[in-house]
């Protein structure tokens, strides 16, 4: 929009503008000023009045903080130019591939000239990610810790920093493992009671770091009076959002400070890349962190911002369809009589009130399940029984995963400090039809509870060994090739199958007949 009304205006068009166009194009003047062709922007070194550590670390780019968008989730997705000033107007933002920027002249900077200190593709993810999360200004990390990490370098020795006692494994190793070692002391505190946290709130109280829902026990904290508690304080309040992407809980419009995204998750949603996302509502918070980004190396490379650019794209659809597959998953585990306690923020996950919490902050439940079975043998039994809901840490993908956090993405914290039940299962529910997910689900269930040994292979493994192969043998390899499994009596130890191993003359035969394909089809090429 603001790109056509500037084309009409250096084509010196006369015609008047429309009421709606005018007042649209009033609210992002409003939010991002006149001067939008940032790629002009310079930096003077020769009549330089400041220090050059007082220059801006990041390119220049919108505060998308008071940004009203009339567009709705679904479209913000979607609508979205990374590259306005791009003379070539590309459909899809390029890949900047590139370490250098070459500079106007030896006495002045561009917008860009070390991809450590930005790059075009990552200004475009930010950008987008900022004007998701209604952010002064978003900074892509490598990975979600190195987000995290980031947020403690906020801190400096002597500070205190409060914690969700119900808090991500690599997070708690981060904490005590390394910002104790810096000197920062660190409390674990109940932030659903918001007065315990106000009890544990001292003058060297500077950052209260929290998750809602928390992961993996699903408990529901109040950010909006969480944030008025720590704003009384003169304390700054972080959320890691992971589990809440933006098209479902917007934090920074509740009151929060920091909203910090493993983006390896739904913003990416194929498990084909991994970052970390910071978002900030202050422009005086947004330099610092951007200072840490470049000093400490640890922004997101140019192909991965073009992953998660993509992934952004269909990331309301897969949540969405992952969403309404998580509540019918709920209801399932919920009446089966071999659960004993299910954890989601939606009907029959949780208490009455934080549901009502829950819903005042987001707008659906996500699709992150946890539940206990009574038993860590029946836990287990049930996870290997599974054929779609794949053993592994990480959610938010479009397939559906499964682990146990205890031994899995919170091993990291002792045993002794866990406030988890070690029999806890956690689900991420994808997009698959869901009557396949259930049907699976109730198939593993009835294999745990019996003394049945589990199959290997079930037919999802995609090797589909019982299938014809192609393309057609010669029949002197046919008979030995090492697609298809042996006969039952060819066994090794215990029964377990093994390979008929190749004769010296059928491997000849088949590297032979391999290399006649490659050259037949090099010819057809040339």
């Amino acid at each position: 929009m603001w790109r056509s009304w500037k084309q009409k205006q250096s084509k010196g068009s006369e015609a008047e503008s429309l009421p709606e166009e005018t007042g649209n194009l009033e609210r992002v003047r409003g939010s991002i000023g006149d001067c939008i062709d940032f790629s002009q922007i310079r930096y003077p070194q020769e009549k330089r009045s400041c220090r050059y550590d007082d220059l801006p670390t990041f390119p220049i780019r919108p505060n998308f903080a008071s940004f009203e968008n009339s567009l709705r989730p679904a479209s913000q997705c979607v609508v979205f130019d990374g590259c306005p000033e791009d003379p070539y107007h590309p459909s899809n933002t390029p890949i900047y591939q590139t370490s250098t920027f070459v500079q106007p002249s030896s006495s002045e900077f561009g917008p860009y000239d070390y991809t450590r200190s930005g790059n075009p593709t990552r200004t475009a993810l930010e950008k987008h990610v900022a004007m998701l999360e209604h952010a002064a200004a978003a900074f892509a990390f490598s990975f979600g810790m190195a987000a995290l990490h980031t947020v403690t370098r906020l801190l400096k020795q002597g500070d205190q920093i409060l914690v969700n006692e119900d808090i991500y494994g690599g997070m708690h190793r981060l904490l005590t493992q390394d910002c104790q070692h810096n000197g920062v002391q660190v409390t674990f505190v109940d932030t659903t009671d918001l007065s315990t946290v106000a009890k544990a709130i001292t003058s060297k109280t500077k950052l209260i770091h929290t998750e809602s829902p928390s992961n993996p026990r699903m408990r529901i904290t109040d950010l909006r009076k969480l944030a008025v508690l720590a704003h009384q304080h003169n304390v700054l309040l972080s959320v890691d959002s992971t589990m809440m992407p933006p098209v479902i809980c917007q934090p920074l419009l509740l009151g929060v400070d920091i909203v910090v995204h493993s983006a390896t998750k739904f913003f990416s949603g194929h498990a084909d890349c991994t970052g970390g996302l910071v978002c900030v509502r202050d422009p005086e918070l947004a330099h610092r962190v951007a200072f840490l980004q470049n000093a400490e190396g640890t922004a997101l490379a140019p192909f991965e911002c073009f992953l998660f650019l993509r992934g952004i794209k269909t990331m309301w659809l897969r949540v969405n369809r992952a969403q309404e597959n998580a509540v019918q998953i709920a209801k399932l585990l919920s009446k089966h009589p071999l659960i004993k306690e299910v954890f989601f923020p939606g009907p029959g996950g949780c208490s009455s009130e934080a549901l009502r919490i829950h819903n005042s902050q987001s707008s659906g439940p996500g699709c992150i399940i946890s539940f206990t079975t009574g038993s860590v043998d029946f836990s287990r039994r049930l996870l290997d029984a599974s054929r779609l809901f794949k053993t592994t840490v990480s959610f938010g993908r479009v397939n559906s995963l499964g682990e146990m956090p205890c031994t899995m993405s919170h091993a990291s914290i002792p045993a002794e400090q866990r406030t988890l039940p070690p029999d806890l299962v956690r689900l991420s529910v994808g997009i698959e039809e869901v009557r396949d997910l259930m049907q699976d689900l109730q198939r593993a269930l009835d294999f745990a509870s019996s003394q049945r040994q589990i199959p290997d292979h079930d037919g999802y493994d995609s090797r589909f060994e019982d299938l014809p192969v192609v393309p057609r043998l010669p029949p002197d390899i046919e008979e030995t090739h090492t697609f298809h499994r042996c006969n039952s009596q060819d066994t090794g130890p215990e029964g377990v199958q093994t390979f008929v191993p190749l004769t010296a003359s059928v491997t000849v035969a088949l590297v032979a007949f391999v290399a006649g394909g490659i050259m037949a089809i090099a010819r057809c090429r040339n």
